[in-house]
């Protein structure tokens, strides 16, 4: 009895101790989600929701644009022609918080069920595209916007783990 009550208190204790997301994460956390709920659905109007209106951003083929219009633009594209039907998944693999209302994500994503894929990318031996996703955020109010976003593609003989 004594060592159930021992280990009951060890399990308080842990949990206790178990630093709890602040809601600035949690905000930046839940955008990376509606990012994947967006993309898998195959809306560029919501995959672009939380992008700035002066953000920028370089796509996997190394192309730079400035704007929420363009970044619109070139996901509606991909949505309706080489990754239409596509699914994504992410795994944060950092967060930081450069200031409070500064946030760096880096996410690992996969994508699967690509119809064509761009020159000089190619996919994993499951058939994922896989790439490395920057993103850094400005809170303004009470609002993430995305002001850069910078992904890359991992190329063949990278080790990555598999997404969760």
């Amino acid at each position: 009895m004594k060592c159930v009550l021992f280990l009951a208190v060890l399990l308080g204790a842990t949990v206790a101790a178990t630093p709890q997301a602040s809601p600035e994460e949690t905000a930046v956390r839940n955008i990376v989600q509606e990012e994947i709920a967006a993309w898998n659905s195959g809306d560029a109007a919501a995959y672009s929701r939380h992008f700035a209106a002066d953000g920028t951003f370089t796509n996997i083929r190394g192309e730079f644009f400035t704007g929420r219009q363009p970044f619109i633009e070139k996901h509606d594209n991909l949505f309706k022609g080489p990754f239409h039907g596509s699914t994504l998944k992410q795994d944060i693999v950092s967060l930081k918080f450069i200031r409070p209302d500064v946030a760096v994500v880096e996410v690992l994503t996969s994508v699967t069920g690509i119809q064509k894929l761009f020159p000089g990318t190619n996919t994993d031996d499951k058939g994922r595209l896989r790439t490395r996703l920057l993103q850094v955020l400005v809170k303004k109010g009470n609002e993430w916007k995305i002001t850069a976003y910078h992904n890359t593609d991992v190329k063949s003989g990278v080790p990555v783990p598999d997404p969760q």
